[in-house]
């Protein structure tokens, strides 16, 4: 989608339930092994009670709305706001979503209010991503 098809309150959303395979997988790539996602008896003395997804991993989702839905394939990620709001525990199904604030055409820029919700609604992450659309 390029920015003269875009306007302001288009939103999309995806929707993704978290497995421990993700978490694993995630860890593995990034190299983030916190015990907080991986050690379910280091995480159990946490706050927490239990192991988490990592924050980044439910953020990940916002780029996949960004890059597949709204603009689409061929957008440039150029920035990114976060709140880390709540935990994503594995098993939750979370559903990430871009919703278009502001338009600046000269500069081919858009401003999207992004938030991660939890099957209960709960907003667990929320922030701003800037984007290039593509330009054809």
């Amino acid at each position: 989608m390029t920015i003269q098809e875009m306007k302001i309150g288009d939103h999309a959303s995806v929707t993704k339930t978290v497995s421990e395979t993700d978490v694993y997988l995630f860890a593995g790539i990034t190299g983030d092994l916190n015990p907080a996602h991986t050690n379910e008896v280091a995480a159990s003395k946490t706050m927490f009670k239990t192991r988490i997804a990592h924050g980044m991993l439910g953020a990940g989702f916002i780029s996949a709305v960004l890059g597949m839905y709204l603009p689409g394939p061929g957008t440039i990620y150029m920035g990114q706001e976060l709140k880390f709001t709540k935990p994503v525990h594995i098993g939750d199904t979370v559903t990430a979503t871009a919703t278009v604030e502001e338009i600046i055409l000269e500069k081919n820029r858009v401003i999207l209010d992004t938030t991660v919700v939890n099957q209960d609604g709960e907003v667990v992450i929320k922030g701003k991503a800037t984007v290039m659309p593509p330009k054809a």
